[in-house]
């Protein structure tokens, strides 16, 4: 069946968005806003503890760092190229139209709940390599085990953020969706030092949501997509 794994994904984040709003609706707002700081801190350590597994390694009794010239080049080169391209301008546009659509316009953390939890759910090794295998092995175990994270994930902050986290599922449903159907031109790309060095920018990036949701935001996270392109073709280079 055409992108089952992604089609499973979008439907546990609709899902998750559902009953986090049952709950959320029962809280008054300080509340919610400990729950936003918690959900804050729980993805500060994901992506800490994906970044960390990439860049530590153990060598005879020494814990030893690596990567991080890659990271400083590829989150400095992708931010650049952001920035000129306004992909966090363009990214906040598309969450405006779908508060406009959804008719949520009552809605004041709508376009911050979408960006968030859009980031949240689509960043990551297990999107992308979930994706291909779904297209080319239909194969979709890695994306229903992401599922069940998301659903989880997309839960709470929809209970803490409100209505803007469901509409997440667009997001993934587009991209994981494309990725099945190019897989077979993606794979060859997808080297297993690719998706180290994707996994590992790519977890920074979800660092970077984490810091949004604890303190407000202070990263432009869309901005800094292209660092994961970049990521990519250094696995080629270096």
């Amino acid at each position: 069946m055409f992108a089952l794994g992604t089609i499973i994904n979008t439907i546990a984040i609709i899902l998750g968005g559902f009953f986090g709003l049952l709950f959320g609706s029962k809280l008054n707002e300080k509340q919610q806003d400990g729950l936003i700081k918690a959900s804050g801190v729980s993805v500060l350590f994901i992506g800490i503890a994906g970044a960390m597994e990439k860049m530590l390694t153990i060598q005879g009794l020494s814990l030893i760092s690596s990567n991080s010239l890659l990271i400083v080049i590829c989150l400095a080169l992708g931010a650049f190229i952001g920035e000129l391209l306004h992909i966090e301008e363009a990214f906040e546009k598309f969450g405006e139209w779908l508060k406009q659509k959804s008719g949520n316009q009552n809605e004041n953390n709508f376009v911050y709940a979408f960006v968030n939890a859009s980031f949240t759910v689509c960043i990551g090794a297990m999107a992308i390599v979930g994706a291909i295998q779904d297209g080319i092995y239909h194969d979709s175990s890695v994306l229903v085990t992401k599922s069940l994270l998301d659903f989880i994930i997309i839960m709470i902050m929809s209970c803490s953020t409100g209505k803007g986290a469901i509409f997440s599922a667009v997001p993934v449903f587009l991209l994981q969706g494309s990725m099945t159907v190019l897989a077979s031109l993606l794979e060859p790309l997808m080297t297993d030092l690719a998706l180290m060095y994707l996994s590992l920018v790519g977890s920074i990036l979800i660092f970077c949501v984490g810091v949004n949701l604890v303190w407000g935001k202070k990263v432009s996270v869309a901005n800094m997509l292209p660092s994961l392109l970049i990521a990519v073709i250094a696995s080629f280079i270096i």
